[in-house]
């Protein structure tokens, strides 16, 4: 990717970039970690060479569909999603074998909603918008306030967000381990290799057997820990996120879900960002992608930054912080303009 090609990437989203500025510039005058907006939204798509979005997300795998009435994003971003492609069809019953040609025969939401039935990650435009403030906190444990330099973060996270906001708090110092499981990888590991590597430079790692028992006790070990998890999913393990804060004082707990906690549905970085609203706009009016994944990059800055203010003020607290929510927050920011 050219410097031409990265300045359009980055005027694209120039006009909703002011609350991440903002939480970004708090980030830097509490750590000295000066964090590069560029870089950190745009890292990926350079390393790769990815085109600029249009109606076909930047990654190719997420497409905005015209609807009966508006738009939704559908995310074939897995194996699985293709091979839930025609149960999705049958669902709407639209006689169509075409998905393009069953969306105008239905609504934005109940496409949707069809797509998460059967696992697809999809989204209604603006349908999350407004769904919440990006990161609400709950407090569970005691208070004890404490300089991140040198505690001990566990992250349980993969792909984009949580490993984004695990590097941040890294590089502001601390001690960072990523775990995985043996049967479940990090599904980045199979992406652009560099970039892979500048998420996790200088963090140790941990591959564990979840089925042992062995991630309660490295949670238990934790001061912080980032997890991108259904909370039962976490609970059939013995991991209860209420236990590790009131265990002991300052921790903290940092939650990434697509919609918040008490919502199942699915949700990757591009679909996140049409659920919030934060789309461009062609010379007709008509919604674009925005970025390469955007909520995700944007989830991990508003989540390191939620980290450093919860430790600020004595932590025990369960951060949850929503990917639709932290789009919206941008999308919010600005009205959206002619790309």
């Amino acid at each position: 990717m050219g410097n031409a090609t990265l300045d359009r990437w980055v005027s694209s989203t120039a006009t909703y970039l002011g609350p991440l500025r903002a939480v970004v510039g708090d980030f830097t005058a509490r750590t000295g970690v000066t964090v590069d907006l560029s870089t950190a939204l745009f890292l990926r798509a350079r390393l790769a060479g990815l085109p600029l979005p249009g109606r076909t997300s930047a990654g190719g795998s997420c497409r905005l569909l015209a609807t009966a009435d508006g738009w939704a994003a559908v995310n074939l971003a897995r194996a699985a999603d293709h091979a839930s492609l025609p149960a999705l069809l049958a669902l709407l019953a639209a006689g169509d074998t075409d998905l393009t040609g069953a969306a105008c025969r239905t609504t934005a939401s109940r496409l949707a909603d069809a797509a998460q039935t059967v696992g697809i990650p999809a989204a209604a435009l603006g349908g999350a918008r407004p769904l919440r403030r990006p990161v609400l906190a709950r407090t569970y444990g005691g208070r004890r306030t404490r300089p991140l330099a040198g505690l001990r973060v566990l992250d349980l996270s993969a792909l984009w967000a949580g490993p984004l906001c695990a590097r941040l708090l890294h590089l502001a110092g601390a001690h960072v381990t990523k775990v995985e499981s043996t049967t479940r990888p990090d599904g980045a590991r199979w992406g652009n290799p560099e970039f892979y590597r500048w998420l996790h430079d200088g963090h140790d790692s941990l591959v564990l057997d979840f089925a042992s028992g062995a991630l309660a006790d490295a949670v238990e070990r934790a001061d912080i820990v980032i997890e991108a998890s259904r909370p039962r999913a976490l609970r059939r393990l013995g991991v209860y996120a209420e236990e590790f804060l009131a265990a002991r004082p300052g921790r903290v707990w940092l939650s990434i879900t697509g919609y918040g906690r008490d919502d199942d549905r699915i949700a990757f970085g591009d679909d996140a960002a049409v659920a919030g609203g934060l789309v461009g706009r062609d010379a007709h009016g008509d919604p674009v992608f925005l970025g390469d994944a955007l909520a995700d990059p944007v989830t991990g800055l508003y989540a390191a930054h939620a980290v450093l203010r919860s430790l600020a003020s004595g932590g025990g607290e369960l951060l949850c912080v929503s990917m639709a929510a932290c789009a919206a927050a941008l999308a919010a920011s600005r009205t959206a303009v002619p790309c």
